[in-house]
């Protein structure tokens, strides 16, 4: 709904209320939900009439909608119960029980308990915490204080507790200018005219010369405030525009000279006088053409404040990004409104991508083709209607003989390339790929799966950071930016470079092309908080300004071109969206509603000329445009990474928003849903339901909003800052093509575990080496994904690297090809000091820094600081005693490294200083294992008393602790492990112990999920996510390997030994320790205790481990759902 029309339900409300229609004013209140009547809703309180009262609140908020609204509705319903049990009313207390409170008990559950217990009380206030309740009379009161704080705090009800400051009968007053405008437009006004109807304008039948006197009196209308004064009626045309100035944005922003930095730029090259100059036209207003109803002109007899002049009248935004083709604007006399339920809210799509999104963009025709560009280089085109995956490319440089040498040697040391924007030209025909190394590739577009290479350009060295399509001329031109801080503009047909523009003083991070009439200008930003403006010329930057945040900024017109907003987060996490007021170059509105320490850089997008959206704090939050206050919030159903990125489609009935599983959900308003369900495949009914169910988040609604502490991968690329959690790649999640299925088939009843137990089932490699070491104690991929690193029980080192040739382009580790174990040209080993303790109670560790550089290892002597590259010893400190049992970088610090003792202690160590910054102490035998949450900003230890730990890593104090729940029928070894390790989303973490795995909620320490062999079955040796935390591997003693679903788990998929280990092989051995790829999410490998390591994966036909069993119920299980143990008695599941 638009402002004005907003505005005109104010007018109406205060009519209402001035005529009496009570009832009606308040059914207004509670349909509109602009504005929340307090005094009502506080003698709706008083006077008990709760069915009213939660009517009423129905208009604003439900239940679910966040903390605030599910506190609002329990504390009301809990008042209700308390009064009829006051009455000893048990049948009506049972009522409100079943009907009104029921609904909490899956969010607190103990609680839920507790009140069901009152029934059992002759009176409740036996109960220590109701002991002090009063009557009726000031319980009520006491409530009211309690829930008009709950309101007050509630974001939902921002902007509606105030009701606006209007004069007595604003709306009669109006209806009376309005027919004295009427009347003085009649050819022959009468005198005293008889005003019967306002139905219809309003006309004087009989010529009369004479002008009528005010209608401000008449007695229809009522008493009412005499209306202003009237212009006189001349010649021209009655409604005669003041001229109002076009927003000048590169004009306006030049008006101050000592902004012109740049001295280059001399005062006859700018030409502010010259008529000739295209800035100088952006300074010269235009007066409108008065033809146009669709644009507002101030009267001086107005009593509004003059609006920003801009067309009005297109409902349609065209969502591309700010690079628009000039837009005409129809000449319609309907204003577009809309409301806060055209905003797409509900989850309509979700889609398996298998790595992180970076960016996304629409097709600007059709309104459901999707472009996604991911982490790990991979561009995917959907269509989000029929839920089809079109096309999937993995990134590949096409041409890299004419590439520079720098890019060469870059890829050679690192082949990590990510999509850093992806996006459509105007007509959709093209669309560009910025990579963060060098490179932008330009694909032509032909319909439905039909891409084909245009131009590939080695554009910038360093990063390319961001790319947008232009017409600075007749032809489509592309504008890029890059690390090197250079814009360059390309001519999108030949792919020759047509202007460089320097001046920047830092990497360029992004660029927003726009055009004011027929001048075309590009403004910049860059990582030191500078926006600059650039004609496209040679004569350097016309604008130089700071930009709020000061590190990665984004612009963006509004669809219209009328309008310039911003969206910048600081290095310290703070977040500013802003509106520039074009002609003063200065900050005209800051949206407020972000937290003080954004876990990302966030981004924005904004739709149909009136919303703003950005992806915040596990949400997505929406403003409105012309309010600087928060207009709604929406999780999304959960799942959400902390700063998920987000794109509208042109219509703005869709939004995509990348989610933390990899994966993207599409949103929809009611149009939207339409859209969709026109375009959606009808056989496609039965597995898709099943596809969505499995692959359904792994968080409700609640419990992310209830912990929204978490941690996502960074918005865009930015420069280095500290991210915690692994670089995701969820590849065949899911299948989401469309099939034919036979719908009178059960699925469920059909399923079946899959069982791999024949080498051709599955691809496996061992990887050879020549030292003949013994059992692999310790083994990890390297973040890159391109090398596999081992700690031999001999206290050596194993690093084996993948090559990169045609059998394996992207370099990375693969059953596929066998690695080269490497060492550096001196043939060194990486070999940690070792003591006289007996080899088999050596306990051995290691951790690898986060850009695989360093890693800090010990095998009961000192601990080694080794360089990846050399292998050669940094340092060692630390000499036992105690011995170093387990090690973990602080995800913020590399110099800073928590190692856990055989002492029991944990030593929190600064490389750097050579110091012990703090020693803690929690656990009664030695620490097998530790993790890091940035998110929630804790150390999570576990120790071989199966104690789990959680410490501040603020204060470094311990929050809480708590032992492994483990079955007295299980009896563990008395030097049993227990590991821990944080799922993707920072807030669950598994638990493995030989017993038993389990994934634990962090900030309350509570077991949500455990699975536990059968009785006389194999312990489990390892366990670990897989790198998207959809799948948990677990290995055996047996050498069995087991796959389980992380949201449930429940066992989908067995490997047995005979499946990786040739039948010459021992049956005694095992393996000790699995590892999960960092960007595949369906390769492992296992170290042996033969010393051997295999990698495995699925056949490239299957693509992924089995098939995950049906939903119970219809519904995949959450991990909000309360512990369950496997077992014979407990779970249909196949059990090992």
């Amino acid at each position: 709904m638009s402002s004005l029309s907003r505005e005109l339900v104010f007018l109406i409300l205060q009519f209402l209320d001035e005529e009496k229609f009570k009832e009606t004013v308040h059914k207004l209140e509670q349909e509109a939900g602009f504005y929340f009547n307090m005094k009502y809703f506080e003698d709706e309180v008083h006077n008990g009439n709760w069915d009213n009262v939660e009517r009423y609140l129905s208009g604003f908020t439900k239940v679910d909608d966040n903390r605030y609204s599910m506190k609002i509705f329990f504390e009301i319903r809990k008042q209700k119960y308390l009064e009829a049990l006051d009455k000893h009313d048990r049948a009506k207390a049972v009522e409100i029980l079943v009907k009104d409170l029921k609904v909490f008990a899956s969010f607190n559950e103990e609680l839920f308990k507790e009140i069901t217990q009152l029934l059992t009380l002759e009176n409740f206030r036996e109960n220590e915490q109701l002991s002090k309740y009063g009557d009726t009379k000031s319980a009520r009161t006491i409530m009211l204080v309690e829930l008009k704080k709950l309101i007050e705090a509630n974001p939902l009800f921002r902007d509606k507790l105030q009701f606006p400051n209007l004069k007595s009968s604003r709306l009669r007053t109006l209806i009376n200018q309005s027919l004295n405008w009427q009347h003085q437009l009649c050819k022959n006004p009468r005198p005293n005219p008889d005003i019967k109807t306002l139905f219809v304008d309003h006309s004087c039948g009989q010529p009369n010369g004479a002008l009528a006197p005010s209608l401000a009196n008449n007695p229809l209308l009522g008493s009412m405030p005499k209306a202003g004064g009237f212009p006189p009626l001349g010649t021209h045309v009655p409604f005669q525009p003041v001229p109002a100035p076009v927003p000048t944005p590169l004009a306006g922003w030049m008006s101050n000279p000592s902004a012109v930095t740049h001295p280059v730029v001399s005062g006859a090259a700018i030409g502010l006088n010259a008529p000739t100059n295209p800035v100088a036209i952006l300074k010269h207003p235009r007066t409108p053409p008065t033809a146009n109803p669709s644009i507002e002109y101030s009267s001086a007899d107005s009593d509004h404040v003059s609006k920003r002049t801009r067309p009005i009248g297109i409902s349609d935004e065209v969502n591309l990004p700010v690079n628009i083709l000039p837009v005409s604007y129809p000449q319609n006399h309907n204003q577009a409104t809309y409301t806060i339920e055209d905003l797409p809210k509900t989850v309509a799509r979700t889609l398996s991508q298998g790595s992180n999104p970076m960016s996304m963009d629409f097709h600007p025709l059709q309104q459901t083709i999707l472009l996604v560009g991911t982490n790990v280089g991979d561009i995917a085109l959907w269509d989000v209607g029929t839920r089809e995956r079109l096309i999937h490319k993995n990134f590949k440089v096409w041409e890299l003989g004419t590439c520079s040498m720098s890019l060469q040697a870059s890829l050679v040391k690192d082949p990590a390339v990510s999509v850093n924007r992806i996006i459509w030209n105007p007509d959709g025909s093209l669309f560009g790929v910025a990579y963060s190394r060098h490179i932008v590739q330009i694909y032509s577009y032909h319909g439905s799966d039909d891409i084909r290479q245009h131009l590939e350009i080695d554009a910038h060295v360093g990063g390319v950071n961001d790319i947008a399509f232009a017409h600075p001329s007749k032809q489509l031109s592309f504008i890029t930016c890059g690390d090197d801080k250079t814009i360059k503009v390309w001519d999108a047909t030949s792919g020759t470079k047509q202007y460089t523009f320097e001046g920047h003083g830092a990497p360029v991070y992004s660029v927003c092309p726009h055009h004011k009439e027929n001048i075309q200008f590009i403004f910049s930003t860059a990582l030191d908080g500078k926006i600059k403006a650039w004609l496209y010329d040679n004569l350097g930057s016309r604008v130089d300004y700071d930009a709020p945040g000061h590190w990665c900024t984004t612009m963006a017109y509004s669809a219209d071109g009328s309008r310039l907003f911003s969206c910048g987060t600081s290095k310290e996490g703070e977040t500013f969206i802003v509106e520039w007021n074009e002609t003063e170059g200065a900050v005209k509105r800051t949206y407020q509603g972000f937290r003080k320490r954004s876990l990302g850089v966030v981004q924005f997008d904004t739709t149909r000329n009136r919303f703003l959206a950005a992806g915040d704090e596990f949400l997505i939050k929406f403003w409105d445009m012309d309010n600087t206050n928060l207009l709604t919030t929406i999780d999304a159903d959960g799942g959400l990474p902390a700063s998920p990125r987000i794109r509208f489609n042109k219509e703005g009935t869709l939004l995509a928003v990348s989610t933390h599983d990899n994966g993207i959900k599409i949103l929809a308003n009611a149009d939207g849903i339409r859209l969709l369900r026109t375009l959606e495949n009808p056989s496609f009914d039965a597995s898709r339901t099943v596809s969505e169910t499995i692959t359904k988040p792994m968080m409700s609604p609640l419990s992310a909003a209830a912990v929204a502490t978490t941690s996502g991968i960074t918005d865009r690329t930015a420069p280095p800052m500290p991210i915690s959690g692994m670089n995701g790649d969820g590849r065949n999640l899911v299948d989401v093509k469309p099939r034919i299925t036979d719908e009178s088939m059960d699925k469920s009843k059909i399923w079946k575990l899959t069982e791999i137990n024949e080498p051709t089932q599955c691809r496996s490699l061992r990887l050879m080496d020549n030292l003949r070491t013994s059992k692999i104690s310790r083994l990890i991929y390297t973040n890159s994904g391109a090398a596999i690193l081992a700690l031999a029980s001999n206290a050596i080192h194993l690093l084996w690297k993948w090559p990169r040739n045609e059998r394996n382009s992207s370099g990375k580790a693969t059953a596929s090809v066998a690695p080269q174990l490497w060492q550096p040209p001196s043939g060194i080993l990486m070999t940690n000091e070792i003591t006289d303790t007996n080899p088999d109670e050596v306990v051995h560790c290691f951790a690898l820094s986060k850009n695989d550089s360093y890693v800090v290892s010990a095998s009961g002597g000192k601990i080694s600081l080794f360089n990846m590259m050399t292998f050669k010893t940094m340092t060692t400190f630390m000499p036992p005693p105690p011995t170093a049992t387990f090690l973990a970088f602080h995800p913020l610090d590399n110099n800073i490294i928590a190692i856990g003792m055989d002492d029991s202690t944990i030593q929190i160590y600064n490389v750097r200083v050579d110091e012990v910054k703090r020693k803690l102490r929690g656990h009664s035998k030695r620490i097998t294992g530790l993790a890091f949450s940035n998110a929630l900003h804790v150390l999570v230890s576990s120790g071989a008393d199966a104690q789990l730990c959680v410490w501040g890593t603020d204060g470094w104090e311990k929050q809480r602790s708590k032992f492994l729940q483990i079955q007295s029928a299980r009896t563990p070894s008395t030097i049993s492990d227990t590991r821990v390790q944080f799922d993707q989303d920072q807030i669950h973490f598994l638990a493995v112990h030989e017993t038993q795995i389990a994934i634990y909620e962090t900030t309350k320490l509570e077991c949500v999920k455990q699975w536990s062999p059968r009785e006389g079955s194999a312990p489990i040796s390892h366990a670990t996510f897989s790198c998207d935390s959809q799948s948990i591997y677990a290995s055996f003693l047996d050498a069995t390997v087991c796959i389980f679903n992380a949201a449930n788990l429940k066992l989908h998929c067995r490997i047995l030994p005979a499946a990786y280990l040739p039948a010459s092989v021992s049956t005694n051995v095992h393996p000790l320790v699995i590892a999960a790829h960092p960007s595949e999410p369906n390769q492992f490998a296992l170290g042996l205790t033969d010393g051997g390591v295999h990698v495995v994966k699925p056949l490239e036909s299957e693509g992924k481990w089995g098939v995950n069993p049906p939903a119970e119920n219809g519904s995949a299980s959450s991990l909000s759902a309360p512990p369950t143990t496997a077992g014979p008695s407990s779970s249909d599941q196949p059990q090992r």
